[in-house]
């Protein structure tokens, strides 16, 4: 069994308060969860309204599977104009 995780900084440009940050947010993780079926969460920084950590995980028999989910989320999640990437770290278990 190979577990990928990964877990990505995001900057919300388009959110002037907490209302606004978890409405962009909650919207980004049902899209990710119902085209990549992978495991996501809001998982810190909670408090602040132009900043949040996501985090999701995907099961697999095969690495070159795990990287390939791993990178398309996060090719979907840079494609989105609201949200900038700041850092991203990415394990292969």
């Amino acid at each position: 069994m190979i577990v990928g995780i990964c877990d990505i900084k995001l900057m919300i440009y388009e959110s002037n308060s907490l209302k606004d940050k978890r409405h962009i947010i909650k919207g980004l993780i049902g899209k990710i969860q119902s085209r990549f079926n992978v495991s996501i969460a809001e998982v810190g920084l909670n408090d602040s309204w132009r900043t949040s950590i996501i985090g999701f995980a995907c099961v697999t028999n095969d690495t070159n599977h795990a990287n390939k989910v791993i990178s398309r989320v996060l090719k979907f999640i840079d494609g989105d104009s609201r949200i900038e990437v700041l850092d991203y770290n990415i394990e292969i278990m």
